[in-house]
């Protein structure tokens, strides 16, 4: 297949794909999530795969929806339509996109993602719907947009770090090093960035000796035991819920600053600390 925003390969039974949009950070376009469905689904045909890699290249594994031109350009978008808004189709779109990383969660073959630089909002949703994590010790891993203008689709937070755990880091939006994210359990192991290749690496070869068919009943067996805590019920209300946080006054506050300032510098007031305006208050302060 022929792909625009990241790369495969396959070497010594493992599928490796690279998101490749370097410099962005690997940031999440429109065409980067089917992309993803549709090189897991071409690792899975592949008799000669028994494990796939997801990792980024450059400076990032992934960091999050490139939202620079949605946030800042004046008016509605795809991501903000015009009042009353229809939930609907803002849902079809982004359950589209979730669906599309949790084909690394349904995936019949394993999937690991090697982690560094930073995994943030979008890029969290896509390392959390691996089956295994690897980070760097100083990779950064969480989800800003908790705090306004964001709720994360795929949920996979409470299903990886149990209920309090999820609760911190989606209470916050703050971001976790590798090294807590190992201590967490968020990630099976962190280790120096300079030895993250190698260690993944001596890793999915141990894994890869093991038949495919040992591999794909483990994994559907364990998979299971998360169907049945409602897993897509979670991500149905998730998905809404993204949805809301957009088109919620808080929400069209964030847009409207970002419009006046430029996103990044919306974004750092976000994760400041300081209070964020509530109800229509911030519209109001907008004007």
């Amino acid at each position: 297949m022929d792909f625009s925003s990241l790369t495969y390969a396959v070497e010594d039974r493992v599928a490796v794909i690279t998101l490749n949009r370097p410099e962005r950070l690997n940031a999440i376009d429109d065409r980067m999530p089917g992309e993803i469905r549709r090189a897991v689904q071409q690792a899975n045909d592949d008799d000669a795969v028994h494990v796939i890699l997801l990792k980024g290249a450059g400076r990032a594994f992934c960091s999050g929806y490139d939202l620079k031109m949605y946030a800042e350009s004046e008016g509605p978008n795809a991501g903000v339509q015009p009042m009353p808004w229809d939930p609907m189709i803002d849902y079809k779109i982004m359950k589209g996109f979730t669906d599309d990383y949790q084909s690394l969660w349904r995936s019949y073959k394993p999937t690991v993602a090697q982690v560094h630089g930073h995994a943030v909002a979008g890029g969290s949703d896509i390392a959390l719907s691996c089956d295994i994590l690897f980070m760097a010790e100083d990779a950064r891993i969480g989800y800003p947009p908790a705090r306004v203008w964001g709720c994360p689709t795929t949920a996979m937070w409470v299903y990886r770090v149990g209920a309090q755990v999820a609760k911190r880091m989606l209470f916050t939006g703050d971001l976790i090093d590798g090294r807590e994210a190992a201590e967490l359990g968020l990630a099976l192991e962190a280790v120096p960035e300079d030895a993250l290749a190698d260690r993944v690496r001596a890793f999915l070869d141990r894994m890869a000796g093991v038949p495919k068919n040992q591999l794909m009943m483990q994994k559907l067996m364990i998979n299971q035991a998360f169907d049945n805590m409602g897993m897509a019920n979670t991500q149905m209300i998730a998905t809404l819920f993204d949805g809301i946080t957009r088109h919620s006054p808080e929400g069209m506050w964030f847009k409207q600053r970002a419009e006046e300032v430029g996103f990044q510098q919306a974004v750092k007031e976000r994760d400041s600390g300081d209070p964020i305006p509530e109800g229509r208050e911030g519209l109001r302060l907008n004007r």
